[in-house]
């Protein structure tokens, strides 16, 4: 199978299971969206949605957030990774956010990176999930799931290579959810330390996978 029919066969495999598909965080506006992304860095989503409705309680935008010292927010996400620098940068970018921006969250690719605490995945986030643009986020679970399926190659072995990799071949209208699609494969189905194999639909087109006489082997990680 070439990359191209199998880019064309997992694409459209997920567009008839989840036609429909988001974050699993959760939040009320872009500033939340943008503080949620931040904290999830390297923690799950599950922690995160635990944190955020008593830390967005008493800072529900970036005007509150800003006026706060870094030891009032630590308070709310001590139980995330990496807390202090994390609580930090919070501070910091919504400060940057009443400075620059009047508060508001940008969708300027640029504008994002300049802020504290974000890098070029929480951007991609912000720009796809907030503003509706193609863009790709690579978290580690969609670098995972890409190398595993085959979507990309050996070569592609950074987050930004692999990024470049998917948007040539995904279609633009495609990409916001493509980036849910591999990432909730990644988390529930094809793990990082005991993929599901044995459970898993593409397994007929998955170049890593193998099966077990259990619940689903043990495919081959990158």
């Amino acid at each position: 199978m070439t990359r191209k029919d199998r880019y064309a066969y997992i694409l459209n495999y997920f567009r008839e299971q989840m036609p429909e598909v988001q974050t699993e965080l959760e939040f009320g506006s872009v500033f939340q969206l943008l503080v949620a992304v931040i904290l999830s860095a390297q923690c799950t989503d599950k922690r995160i949605n635990q944190v955020t409705p008593e830390l967005f309680r008493h800072y529900p935008d970036a005007k509150t957030m800003a006026k706060a010292d870094m030891e009032d927010v630590l308070e709310y996400v001590k139980s995330v990774s990496y807390p202090n620098s994390k609580a930090e940068h919070l501070v910091q970018m919504a400060r940057a956010l009443m400075e620059k921006h009047g508060g508001k969250v940008p969708s300027d690719m640029n504008a994002l990176l300049d802020l504290p605490g974000v890098g070029r995945k929480t951007a991609n986030v912000i720009q796809s999930v907030a503003f509706g643009k193609s863009t790709m986020a690579v978290d580690t679970h969609v670098f995972r799931v890409s190398h595993r399926l085959g979507l990309v190659s050996k070569k592609d072995d950074t987050p930004y290579k692999v990024e470049q990799m998917l948007v040539k071949n995904i279609p633009a209208e495609d990409i916001p959810r493509a980036h849910h699609w591999l990432l909730l494969h990644g988390r529930y189905v094809c793990t990082s330390r005991r993929p599901h194999c044995g459970k898993c639909d593409l397994n007929g087109v998955c170049p890593s996978a193998t099966l077990s006489s259990s619940d689903g082997g043990t495919g081959s990680q990158p």
